[in-house]
């Protein structure tokens, strides 16, 4: 390790010997004598063991350069792409940075890049060479030899570091780097212990934790119909903490049991993969494994499967350190057929490759591990100071990489670019609020970032990365899960692959029909402790076996809303077929072919026919006595509420809509109050002249056809007044009525569309009406005693008996069947009957006998002699009297009292 702090010279001094005191809480640092710098490059040390970039603001950076080394030594072979290819793309990030004049101009990112040689407690003590600029220095016990004080070379300030790869490394290092409030954005640390944002508060990623991977799994299980499984880990935070969150997403969801929980030893015995095989074949029917392991012991599982004879038995489902990997499943790939396996989402940076490719050992002397690289790759010899041993070709300088060697982009590179990226626009928004205007570094920048600060900025960046995927941190400092899934596909008896079956993000997307298991099936195989129930049907689990259960089918309104529950529909819904779901219930109305309605309909179009002909006969002999003295403009009033009642049929009978329901409400009263308040008017009239008779021969007052009338509008205005009050708090609309038909079983419900008018609004609405009918029919009473040679009373009280007959009959006939699945059509057609039948009675006693004599007995309407009121009166008393002894007096008394009176109320 290089020492913390390192005096370049001293006063006439080849040599010294300094001590670094760090702080209370930090190592005791290595005490060393500095040496003078080499001029002759060949004395340098073959391999150093850190890349240096200058520049305005450096940033830190952790690579696996080297594999973990063996009997001691830190560092092992070298890693072509896990190390190389990574770190040449940090570099490459940050040259393309430094060339874009949008992002952090006029200002240039340098690097320190380290090797962590894949071993947590050696990238531990690389990384303190971050810390470094921020440690106190104490020179008080630093002499060089003539007592002379050293001069010391100021350290790089990292302002922020890029890695690391390992999930433990990342811990490690993350443990320090948060004291001195660095911040920290790994490229491939996946464990879910990093998203704990109190102990790990300044690291990030730009890869999604095993957490996600972990529900990406376990959404790839439930779509697959598997609720029985065992899980297999590799010993370490990696395989644990995968396992851990699976285990506590299935617990969560209640949807997947575990079967078996194994794991697998660092140092595994021999025949440990044997013993687990047999382990798993214990439950056999979770067929299924859940695998968080490393590459090695996925390939020395599948061996083990395989020397077991249980090729075809268990259903492979591997996390991203399988993903879609040769190595594991070279020679074994029939008993890897099918396996399922996920991958970060990623893509391939061709700037990158042209990039890679054009790297030689002329324009690559930055990267001082690229030699050892090129010897590697190419299989020979750098002169001399070459690593490689053996009698191997020398190295030409002339070879090309992906001409003379094989080449493909390591994984991770684009997500190394990601986190360069992201730190350098976090660096570009804090440039741009706190050195705004400011060309190059502020004083607030260039003496100091603060980390916590810088935090806060990458954690708020959103931009497109380098897979056209938005690059964005959640409040743990987590980059969103997207994932490729893959499954590995036997093409022939020969060939096998990774083919993309689906993708997670967030939410999973799988191509169920893309899947292929043995000798090309596509039928899912199953890894479930109970077969699956019917649709309609709900799982009801057994008590402590949770993965088991009964199927009981969801009855009456009920559909199935999941595994386990039954749920009722909706008010306005029925289940469907299968009682997978709710569907609308069928919405119905009174239709015109219906019998309920055809019945109604004849009725009223007989008597709207037989209204006209009263109506047009009226008309035509308007000026004959018998028009006359029915009271002429009375008659029309009452003519036309006999109309109204036959109309209100139809709209009864109509579709309900706002219009509809409009008119329902003004007319289905209102031809009752035309008809009820001109009889009134006319008993009143008829009670009062008489009356009046009795007391004097003066005349009553307002007996006129005009006062009559305006007592007649006057009565209707009421009438139209509670309506237009009723329009005001309750404007009309529609409703469709679903508890109506809503029968036992559900396939016979209906909903009726009706207009919202209740039963008590269409009472109140009548009420009006059925007052003045029975006052009319008081009136009526009254009059009884008057001859009927006279006037109408008793044929106006005969008509008034029957229609509080047909009233009193339907009242409960209405109300009777508001129970009844029949009710909207018995209801409809009772009203409408009952209305034409009033208005019938009506129409029957009051007009038809006069429309005879018009027309059979013209003889009979003619006019006779006028006298006076008193003579009048007179002769209707004496008729009175004579009547009381049997005697019946001439008939033309009374058609002569009429056009008396109307006379002189004109």
């Amino acid at each position: 390790m290089e020492p913390q702090w390192k005096p370049t010279s001293c006063p006439q001094s080849p040599s010294v010997v300094f001590l670094l005191m760090a702080t209370s809480y930090m190592w005791l640092l290595p005490v060393t004598a500095p040496q003078r710098i080499p001029i002759d490059p060949q004395a340098a040390p073959e391999y150093a063991h850190s890349i240096r970039l200058d520049g305005d603001i450096i940033l830190g950076g952790l690579f696996p350069v080297h594999s973990r080394g063996d009997r001691g030594t830190p560092c092992g072979e070298l890693k072509k792409e896990k190390g190389i290819h990574r770190l040449e793309a940090m570099m490459f990030a940050i040259d393309l940075i430094n060339k874009d004049s949008e992002l952090l101009p006029n200002i240039t990112l340098g690097a320190r890049i380290l090797d962590t040689c894949s071993r947590d407690t050696y990238a531990l003590e690389q990384s303190l060479t971050f810390v470094q600029a921020l440690i106190e220095r104490d020179g008080t016990d630093v002499r060089c030899a003539n007592g002379d004080p050293p001069i010391f070379t100021k350290p790089d300030k990292i302002v922020g570091v890029i890695g690391a790869a390992a999930s433990s490394v990342s811990i490690m290092v993350a443990n320090i780097l948060r004291l001195f409030k660095i911040p920290q954005i790994s490229y491939a640390s996946t464990a879910p212990e990093l998203s704990d944002n109190t102990r790990y508060d300044f690291f990030s990623r730009v890869v999604p934790p095993d957490s996600y991977q972990a529900q990406a799994m376990m959404d790839i299980v439930t779509a697959m119909q598997w609720n029985y499984v065992s899980t297999l880990a590799s010993e370490g935070n990696y395989g644990e903490s995968g396992v851990e969150a699976f285990v506590q997403i299935s617990r969560e969801t209640g949807g997947v049991c575990i079967a078996q929980s194994l794991k697998i030893p660092r140092e595994p015995r021999s025949g440990e993969f044997d013993k687990i095989i047999r382990r798993l074949l214990e439950t056999s029917n979770a067929r299924a494994v859940i695998m968080f392991a490393n590459e090695d012991d996925i390939r020395r599982v599948l061996d083990a499967a395989k020397r077991n004879n249980q090729t075809g038995h268990f259903l492979w489902v591997g996390s991203d350190s399988w993903g879609s990997k040769i190595s594991p499943v070279i020679g074994q790939e029939r008993v890897a057929g099918g396996a399922i396996t996920i991958l970060p989402k990623r893509t391939s940076v061709d700037a990158f490759d042209r990039y890679f490719r054009s790297r030689s050992l002329s324009n690559n002397r930055r990267n001082v591990w690229f030699a050892e690289f090129w010897e590697e790759n190419f299989n020979c010899k750098l002169g001399m100071h070459g690593k490689r041993p053996g009698s191997l070709k020398k190295c030409t300088a002339l070879e090309k990489v992906g001409r003379d060697s094989s080449y493909e982009q390591e994984g991770k590179v684009q997500f190394v670019m990601d986190a360069v990226y992201a730190m350098a626009h976090a660096l570009h928004r804090m440039h741009r609020e706190l050195c705004y205007g400011f060309p190059g570094l502020c004083p607030r920048m260039a003496n100091s970032i603060d980390g916590k600060e810088l935090l806060s900025y990458i954690r708020a960046v959103n931009f497109n990365g380098n897979a056209g995927t938005p690059v964005v941190f959640n409040e743990n400092g987590d980059a969103p899960g997207r994932y490729d899934i893959f499954q590995y596909q036997t093409i022939n008896r020969s060939t096998a692959e990774y083919r993309v079956i689906g993708s997670w993000t967030n939410k999973l997307h799988l191509r169920v029909e893309a899947m292929r298991w043995k000798a090309g099936d596509s039928s899912l195989p199953p890894s479930v402790c109970s077969i699956p129930c019917r649709a309609g049907e709900r799982k009801k689990v057994v008590k402590g076996v949770p993965c088991c259960w009964h199927c009981e089918r969801c009855e009456g309104y009920h559909y199935q809303a999941s595994e386990f529950s039954c749920e009722l529909c909706p008010y306005e819904m029925r289940p469907d077929a299968n009682r997978t779901g709710c569907v609308p219930i069928p919405i119905i109305k009174l239709e015109w072919h219906s019998p309920w309605a055809v019945v109604p309909v004849f009725i009223s179009m007989l008597g709207i026919i037989a209204t006209s002909f009263v109506i047009v006969t009226f008309v035509r002999h308007n000026d004959t006595p018998i028009v006359r003295a029915s009271g002429r403009e009375m008659s029309y009033v009452l003519l036309t509420g006999i109309f109204l009642c036959y109309a209100i049929t139809f709209l009864m009978i109509a579709a309900p809509d706002v219009g509809v329901c409009s008119f329902r409400r003004i007319f289905l009263g209102l031809g009752m109050c035309f008809s009820y308040a001109a009889l009134l008017t006319k008993t009143n009239r008829i009670h009062r002249i008489f009356e009046q008779g009795k007391k004097s021969v003066t005349a009553p007052r307002f007996i006129s056809p005009a006062s009559q009338l305006v007592i007649t509008f006057s009565l209707i205005s009421v009438q139209l007044l509670g309506v237009f009050v009723w329009f005001a708090v309750d404007p009309p609309h529609t409703v469709v009525d679903y508890g109506e038909q809503r029968t036992q079983d559900p396939t016979s419900a209906r909903g009726v569309l009706k207009c919202d008018i209740s039963d008590l609004s269409l009472i109140c609405s009548l009420g009006y009406s059925i007052l003045l009918m029975v006052t009319c029919t008081v009136y009526a009473i009254k009059t009884r005693g008057v001859p009927e040679t006279f006037n109408e009373a008793k044929p106006i009280g005969f008509t008034m008996y029957t229609t509080c007959i047909i009233w009193l009959a339907f009242i409960p006939i209405f109300f009777g069947t508001s129970q009844s699945a029949e009710r909207m059509y018995i209801q409809t057609t009772t009203l409408t009957i009952s209305l034409s039948l009033s208005a019938s009675v009506s129409l029957g006693m009051l007009y038809m006998p006069k429309v005879y004599i018009i027309l059979f007995h013209p003889e009979q309407n003619i006019p006779k002699r006028k006298r006076s009121f008193k003579a009048i009166v007179t002769a209707a008393t004496m008729s009175g009297k004579l009547s009381q002894k049997g005697d019946r007096p001439n008939g033309e008394v009374k058609t002569e009292l009429c056009e008396s009176m109307e006379t002189n109320s004109e």
